[in-house]
């Protein structure tokens, strides 16, 4: 199974394309990156002393919090981390590579469309 950076992008995009028809416009104007590790800025940000506990990131504005007075706000960015996310594929051990990617990119999503990781976990057995 091809575990590059472009494997990650495609199912990330497929993953997008397969949301429900209401999110997809709004998901679609997000930025898309994908890296082999988190910044060490993001890291220190979130305080996080070890990269591998960040697989993904949103960076933006949650949609519940836009408003159109914002001037100019810089673009919504999900980030996807290689490395961390292979890490927890092997930790795992029972989950699809392609499950695991798909999983985190629609978390970070949710967090585009304006849920904190509380609500997310609430209906999101998937970290348990």
């Amino acid at each position: 199974m091809d575990q590059d950076l472009e494997h990650f992008e495609k199912i990330a995009r497929a993953t997008i394309a397969s949301l429900p028809g209401a999110f997809r416009p709004a998901a679609e104007n997000v930025i898309l990156c994908i890296a082999e590790w988190p910044a060490p800025t993001m890291l220190d940000d979130l305080g996080f002393a070890d990269p591998h506990e960040l697989t993904g990131l949103y960076e933006g504005i949650p949609m519940t919090e836009k408003s159109i007075l914002d001037m100019g706000p810089p673009p919504d960015v999900v980030w996807l981390f290689r490395q961390p996310i292979l890490a927890e594929w092997r930790d795992r051990g029972n989950v699809e590579l392609n499950e695991l990617i798909a999983h985190v990119v629609i978390h970070e999503f949710a967090h585009h469309f304006g849920w904190t990781d509380e609500e997310i976990a609430t209906i999101d057995q998937w970290w348990v």
